[in-house]
């Protein structure tokens, strides 16, 4: 034998070795797609047309559909976070006992985003090799499990919690940067499996529609940041000092909410203020009470069980000191944090009491701190329900040592008797108003949802010394957010991990936000064009070899279908 045909035979058994890998690695993802595990000779489509009978064409269509209707919802959902506290604490009201919900929900829609996505890949994969689908009836199950999930799921919180979708908007003010050089690097690495495909069709009307449908995408990415806004693009000399910090209900993440612990760890972490909430016990004593019943922060339950669910308010103060307001953190574990605290800490928190108005007052005067609250009216029958403002106030005046000034006073009712009887109050309005109605009512804070962000118009009340507070503001993608937006103090449950942040985060100037984004759209275009190119060599390299048929004396090689025992032959050179 000679040397060349040696060396042609071994070039043919290099070659037919690695065309079995790649049948073997065809067949492996058609076996998961189908989940038929069973050995047997998987057909390809005939060259030249397309590869689907219409219904499994209808599901890869769903299998998009729900891929596209469960990435919204993940999305939604995780930018969500910074609210988890209060979906549970909703559902809580309902339900009556306490479970993290929220997280379960999360993790529900990654497990079934991850489902379709890996499922959508193997098509994706399938098609780029000219096979045929046949997606099996389980998958099919599942898809439509996941459709109905993510459908449901976004109808109900859309019609409970609207406002969730105002988040979603903010949030793309931060990462719509981001999200286009994702979307661009998703569509240049779809290049690859779509231009094998579209070159082998032999329909242009179908190669058109398909060329046309990946170009308008793709110019769309390429374009968006055209019209995209974000606060967090600017110049480093226009960016604000961060805004300062008010504790929500003290800091709740590491110490039960709304007691002194709480507040004391919010003076710890360099906090800038406090924020609580205050009810009149029947007895005439502000005390520190979020909810209207006291069964979710105590253990009413244990020490009054026949008036578990009686308004707050309806219990005297001496009552109020016999109940438990710590216990509950470590059994219900609002924040998943309770784990971090020190042993010290916990036996702190384990036996903290209600907490009375004039006790955070003092805190507040000690250090320095500013503070706001919500005052809740007593129900009918209270002796205090009309005289729960000049009580509040008496305190302020005659029973601490804070100075009016320290105070943002947020009750609506009676506000123009509160600013003649203390003038040093700052007053602080719940909603936005004219400027001139605003300056009328003597107001110099805004206390609002961080829903209401808006750069224009913090800036517009800023110009006339009214300044903006946004709660509840905690993860810090919306910190930096509000950062960037020019907003003076946030209320937060999480002092201790925004003061840590010394920049926004995704802040970048516009000039390297303006080389990011041409640098990503033209190397993109680079790679997608000598993708293209490189397929269409390739499949007229094919012809060519097929039509002379001169597969041995060009170097060509055909489509390799040699089974095992072939290749086996081979190797017996």
């Amino acid at each position: 034998m000679t040397s060349s045909r040696i060396q042609k035979l071994r070039v043919d058994r290099k070659q037919g070795w690695k065309g079995y890998g790649h049948q073997a690695f065809v067949s492996c993802l058609t076996r998961l797609y189908s989940c038929q595990w069973k050995p047997h000779q998987h057909t390809g489509s005939q060259f030249g047309h397309f590869c689907c009978s219409k219904l499994e064409c209808g599901s890869f269509a769903m299998i998009i559909v729900t891929f596209c209707l469960s990435l919204v919802f993940l999305y939604f959902w995780t930018e969500a976070q910074n609210d988890y506290n209060d979906f549970d604490w909703f559902i809580f009201g309902n339900l009556g006992f306490w479970f993290p919900w929220s997280m379960v929900l999360l993790v529900t829609a990654a497990v079934f985003f991850t489902y379709i996505a890996f499922l959508l890949l193997l098509a994706v994969c399938l098609l780029s090799e000219g096979q045929r689908l046949y997606l099996h009836c389980g998958h099919k199950i599942g898809i439509l499990v996941t459709l109905i999930f993510s459908i449901a799921a976004t109808a109900v919180l859309s019609d409970l919690w609207n406002e969730k979708w105002e988040t979603v908007l903010l949030s793309f003010q931060m990462t719509a940067p981001y999200l286009q050089v994702g979307g661009v690097l998703l569509m240049t690495l779809l290049s690859w499996p779509l231009a094998s495909h579209l070159f082998c069709l032999r329909q242009r009307v179908r190669q058109m529609v398909i060329i046309g449908l990946y170009g308008a995408v793709l110019i769309s990415l390429y374009l968006v940041p055209l019209g995209m806004y974000s606060p967090c693009i600017k110049e480093r000399n226009s960016l604000s000092p961060a805004p300062a910090l008010i504790g929500h209900r003290g800091a709740p993440m590491l110490a039960p909410e709304n007691t002194y612990m709480s507040f004391e760890k919010v003076v710890a972490a360099g906090g800038d203020g406090l924020e609580t909430d205050v009810t009149i016990s029947y007895d005439g004593i502000p005390f520190l009470m979020h909810d209207k019943s006291l069964r979710r922060t105590t253990n009413v339950e244990d020490i009054f069980p026949n008036r578990t669910h009686s308004p707050a308010a309806m219990f005297t103060w001496n009552e109020l000191q016999q109940l438990n307001a710590g216990a509950w953190f470590f059994s219900q574990n609002p924040f998943k944090t309770a784990s971090s605290l020190s042993p010290e800490d916990c036996i702190q928190a384990q036996n903290q009491s209600v907490c009375t108005l004039r006790a955070v007052l003092e805190l507040a005067a000690q250090y320095g701190k500013l503070i706001i609250f919500d005052l809740y009216r007593p129900p009918r029958g209270h002796p205090y329900r009309d005289m729960w403002i000049s009580r509040t106030l008496e305190v302020i005046q005659s029973e601490s040592s804070i100075h009016s000034n320290q105070v943002l006073w947020l009750p609506t009712e009676l506000r123009e008797l509160v600013q003649e009887t203390d003038p040093e109050l700052q007053q602080t309005s719940g909603s936005l108003a004219p400027v001139e109605e605003l300056q009328q009512n003597h107001i110099v804070r805004l206390n609002l949802h961080y829903s209401s962000m808006s750069e224009a118009e913090i800036s517009m009340y800023s110009a006339v010394n009214i300044s903006t507070n946004l709660y509840v503001v905690s993860e810090p993608w919306l910190f930096s957010l509000a950062w960037c937006a020019g907003v003076h103090s946030v209320t937060t449950n999480a002092v201790h991990i925004l003061k840590s942040l010394r920049r926004p985060l995704f802040f970048m100037t516009p000039q390297e936000y303006s080389t990011m984004w041409v640098l990503t759209d033209m190397l993109s275009l680079i790679v997608i064009l000598v993708v293209f190119i490189f397929h269409w060599q390739r499949k007229h390299q094919e012809n060519l070899c097929s039509g002379r048929n001169m597969i041995h004396d060009s170097g060509c090689s055909p489509e390799f279908r040699t089974g095992t025992n072939d290749v086996l032959s081979l190797t017996m050179l």
